[in-house]
Protein backbone atom coordinates (compact mmCIF):
# COMPACT_ATOMS: atom_id res chain seq x y z
CA UNK A 1 0.00 0.00 0.00
CA UNK A 2 1.46 3.37 -0.82
CA UNK A 3 2.51 5.83 1.84
CA UNK A 4 0.10 9.08 2.52
CA UNK A 5 1.38 12.64 2.33
CA UNK A 6 1.97 14.50 4.75
CA UNK A 7 0.35 17.78 3.57
CA UNK A 8 0.42 21.03 5.79
CA UNK A 9 -1.80 24.03 4.31
CA UNK A 10 -1.99 27.97 5.15
CA UNK A 11 -5.55 29.40 6.19
CA UNK A 12 -6.27 32.38 4.92
CA UNK A 13 -6.59 33.00 1.24
CA UNK A 14 -5.74 29.32 0.66
CA UNK A 15 -8.64 27.51 2.84
CA UNK A 16 -10.96 30.27 3.80
CA UNK A 17 -12.03 33.68 2.56
CA UNK A 18 -11.77 35.28 6.02
CA UNK A 19 -10.92 38.94 4.76
CA UNK A 20 -14.65 40.71 5.10
CA UNK A 21 -14.42 39.46 8.92
CA UNK A 22 -10.83 40.97 9.19
CA UNK A 23 -12.01 44.13 7.24
CA UNK A 24 -14.80 44.21 9.95
CA UNK A 25 -12.29 44.15 12.99
CA UNK A 26 -10.21 46.13 12.18
CA UNK A 27 -12.50 48.97 11.06
CA UNK A 28 -13.63 48.23 14.67
CA UNK A 29 -10.67 48.75 16.35
CA UNK A 30 -10.38 52.15 14.00
CA UNK A 31 -13.85 53.68 14.64
CA UNK A 32 -12.29 53.33 18.84
CA UNK A 33 -9.93 55.41 17.47
CA UNK A 34 -11.90 58.20 15.80
CA UNK A 35 -9.70 56.97 12.58
CA UNK A 36 -11.40 56.64 9.20
CA UNK A 37 -11.68 53.26 7.80
CA UNK A 38 -9.73 50.95 5.55
CA UNK A 39 -11.08 49.26 2.34
CA UNK A 40 -11.86 45.01 1.96
CA UNK A 41 -8.98 45.44 -0.44
CA UNK A 42 -6.17 46.86 1.65
CA UNK A 43 -7.70 44.23 3.86
CA UNK A 44 -6.81 41.74 1.21
CA UNK A 45 -3.55 43.11 0.65
CA UNK A 46 -2.19 43.89 4.33
CA UNK A 47 -2.98 40.00 5.00
CA UNK A 48 -0.38 37.60 5.09
CA UNK A 49 2.41 38.16 7.84
CA UNK A 50 0.53 38.00 10.74
CA UNK A 51 -1.41 39.90 12.84
CA UNK A 52 1.45 42.55 14.00
CA UNK A 53 1.91 43.29 10.62
CA UNK A 54 -1.34 43.52 9.47
CA UNK A 55 -2.26 46.32 12.42
CA UNK A 56 1.19 48.17 11.36
CA UNK A 57 -0.19 48.58 7.81
CA UNK A 58 -3.67 49.29 9.42
CA UNK A 59 -2.26 51.63 11.40
CA UNK A 60 0.08 53.27 8.86
CA UNK A 61 -2.98 53.46 6.37
CA UNK A 62 -5.20 55.64 8.67
CA UNK A 63 -2.91 58.02 9.78
CA UNK A 64 -2.02 56.60 13.32
CA UNK A 65 1.16 57.21 15.09
CA UNK A 66 3.41 54.23 16.11
CA UNK A 67 2.90 54.66 19.59
CA UNK A 68 -0.48 53.85 19.56
CA UNK A 69 0.52 50.55 17.80
CA UNK A 70 0.72 48.10 21.01
CA UNK A 71 -2.35 49.70 22.25
CA UNK A 72 -4.21 48.62 18.63
CA UNK A 73 -2.71 45.40 18.18
CA UNK A 74 -4.20 44.07 21.71
CA UNK A 75 -7.82 45.31 21.03
CA UNK A 76 -7.64 43.92 17.16
CA UNK A 77 -6.55 40.36 19.20
CA UNK A 78 -9.40 40.70 21.43
CA UNK A 79 -11.56 41.12 18.85
CA UNK A 80 -10.40 38.82 16.30
CA UNK A 81 -11.03 35.21 18.07
CA UNK A 82 -14.22 35.85 17.90
CA UNK A 83 -14.75 37.32 14.04
CA UNK A 84 -16.36 34.00 12.38
CA UNK A 85 -19.42 35.14 10.93
CA UNK A 86 -18.34 36.84 7.61
CA UNK A 87 -15.78 34.14 6.77
CA UNK A 88 -16.52 31.18 4.30
CA UNK A 89 -15.05 28.21 2.93
CA UNK A 90 -13.35 28.40 -0.58
CA UNK A 91 -15.27 26.17 -3.26
CA UNK A 92 -14.04 22.55 -3.39
CA UNK A 93 -12.33 23.08 -0.05
CA UNK A 94 -14.32 20.07 2.29
CA UNK A 95 -14.60 17.41 -0.63
CA UNK A 96 -10.94 17.74 -1.06
CA UNK A 97 -10.03 17.20 2.33
CA UNK A 98 -12.36 14.52 2.64
CA UNK A 99 -11.06 12.51 -0.58
CA UNK A 100 -7.50 13.48 0.69
CA UNK A 101 -8.26 11.94 4.49
CA UNK A 102 -9.72 8.67 2.26
CA UNK A 103 -6.88 8.77 0.49
CA UNK A 104 -4.06 8.19 3.69
CA UNK A 105 -2.70 11.50 3.89
CA UNK A 106 -2.32 13.29 6.99
CA UNK A 107 -3.06 17.42 6.88
CA UNK A 108 -2.00 20.20 9.28
CA UNK A 109 -1.83 23.56 9.04
CA UNK A 110 0.59 25.82 8.95
CA UNK A 111 -0.57 29.79 9.22
CA UNK A 112 0.50 33.20 10.46
CA UNK A 113 -2.93 33.60 12.19
CA UNK A 114 -2.80 33.71 15.61
CA UNK A 115 -3.17 29.89 17.13
CA UNK A 116 -6.70 31.41 19.03
CA UNK A 117 -8.63 32.90 16.15
CA UNK A 118 -7.18 29.86 13.89
CA UNK A 119 -8.83 27.47 16.21
CA UNK A 120 -11.84 29.28 16.82
CA UNK A 121 -12.97 29.68 13.02
CA UNK A 122 -11.73 26.18 12.60
CA UNK A 123 -14.12 24.98 14.78
CA UNK A 124 -16.69 27.55 13.84
CA UNK A 125 -16.58 26.02 10.20
CA UNK A 126 -16.56 22.32 10.82
CA UNK A 127 -12.82 22.04 9.37
CA UNK A 128 -10.95 21.79 13.12
CA UNK A 129 -11.37 17.18 12.75
CA UNK A 130 -9.36 16.93 9.33
CA UNK A 131 -6.10 18.70 11.02
CA UNK A 132 -4.10 16.51 13.43
CA UNK A 133 -1.43 19.62 13.70
CA UNK A 134 -2.10 23.19 13.80
CA UNK A 135 0.25 25.84 14.19
CA UNK A 136 -0.77 29.67 14.05
CA UNK A 137 1.87 33.02 13.89
CA UNK A 138 2.17 33.53 17.21
CA UNK A 139 3.16 29.50 18.27
CA UNK A 140 6.87 30.37 18.05
CA UNK A 141 9.25 33.11 18.43
CA UNK A 142 9.26 32.73 14.49
CA UNK A 143 6.65 33.12 12.01
CA UNK A 144 6.55 32.24 7.95
CA UNK A 145 8.22 32.91 6.00
CA UNK A 146 10.73 31.32 8.33
CA UNK A 147 10.39 27.59 7.66
CA UNK A 148 10.35 26.78 11.67
CA UNK A 149 6.20 26.50 11.74
CA UNK A 150 6.23 24.35 9.12
CA UNK A 151 8.75 22.16 9.88
CA UNK A 152 6.99 21.93 13.28
CA UNK A 153 3.23 21.39 11.53
CA UNK A 154 4.88 18.39 9.47
CA UNK A 155 7.01 17.13 12.10
CA UNK A 156 3.69 16.23 14.16
CA UNK A 157 2.23 14.53 11.04
CA UNK A 158 3.23 10.65 10.32
CA UNK A 159 5.89 9.71 7.75
CA UNK A 160 5.75 10.83 4.56
CA UNK A 161 6.85 13.19 1.94
CA UNK A 162 6.06 16.60 2.70
CA UNK A 163 3.90 19.20 0.83
CA UNK A 164 2.60 22.67 1.33
CA UNK A 165 -0.35 24.45 -0.44
CA UNK A 166 -0.65 27.91 0.46
CA UNK A 167 -1.94 30.77 -1.66
CA UNK A 168 0.59 33.80 -1.23
CA UNK A 169 4.42 35.30 -1.56
CA UNK A 170 5.02 34.53 2.09
CA UNK A 171 3.94 30.57 1.74
CA UNK A 172 6.24 30.88 -1.64
CA UNK A 173 9.02 31.48 0.50
CA UNK A 174 8.18 29.40 3.45
CA UNK A 175 7.85 26.30 1.15
CA UNK A 176 11.09 26.94 -0.35
CA UNK A 177 13.11 28.24 2.70
CA UNK A 178 11.55 24.47 3.77
CA UNK A 179 13.14 22.79 0.77
CA UNK A 180 9.30 21.31 0.15
CA UNK A 181 7.15 21.07 -3.00
CA UNK A 182 4.70 24.25 -2.90
CA UNK A 183 1.17 23.71 -4.50
CA UNK A 184 -0.26 27.33 -5.54
CA UNK A 185 -4.06 28.07 -4.61
CA UNK A 186 -4.38 30.75 -7.41
CA UNK A 187 -7.60 32.23 -6.46
CA UNK A 188 -6.89 33.36 -2.53
CA UNK A 189 -4.43 36.75 -1.43
CA UNK A 190 -1.17 36.49 -3.81
CA UNK A 191 -0.25 40.09 -4.55
CA UNK A 192 2.29 39.01 -7.97
CA UNK A 193 1.09 38.02 -11.16
CA UNK A 194 1.14 33.53 -10.91
CA UNK A 195 3.84 33.70 -13.31
CA UNK A 196 6.42 36.04 -11.33
CA UNK A 197 5.81 33.21 -7.96
CA UNK A 198 8.16 30.16 -7.18
CA UNK A 199 5.87 27.06 -7.13
CA UNK A 200 5.85 23.06 -8.01
CA UNK A 201 2.64 23.28 -9.38
CA UNK A 202 -0.56 25.75 -9.21
CA UNK A 203 -4.60 25.03 -9.36
CA UNK A 204 -7.81 26.97 -9.26
CA UNK A 205 -10.26 25.13 -7.51
CA UNK A 206 -10.00 22.26 -5.27
CA UNK A 207 -11.24 19.86 -7.09
CA UNK A 208 -7.83 19.56 -8.78
CA UNK A 209 -6.03 19.09 -5.90
CA UNK A 210 -6.30 15.20 -4.53
CA UNK A 211 -5.17 14.71 -8.40
CA UNK A 212 -2.37 16.84 -7.86
CA UNK A 213 -0.92 15.09 -4.76
CA UNK A 214 -1.05 11.67 -6.14
CA UNK A 215 1.11 13.15 -9.06
CA UNK A 216 3.36 13.71 -6.71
Amino acid sequence: MKQGARIVFDLDGTLIDSAADIHSTANIVLAQQGAGSITLQQTRDFIGNGADVFVTKMRQAAGIADQEHTKLLTEFIALYEDAVSLTCIYPGVEAALEKLTANGHALGICTNKPIRPAQAVLKHLKLANYFSSVWGGDSLSVRKPDPAPLHAAFNELPDGVEVYVGDSEVDAETAARASVPFLLYTEGYRKQAIENMSYTVSFSHFRELPALIEAL
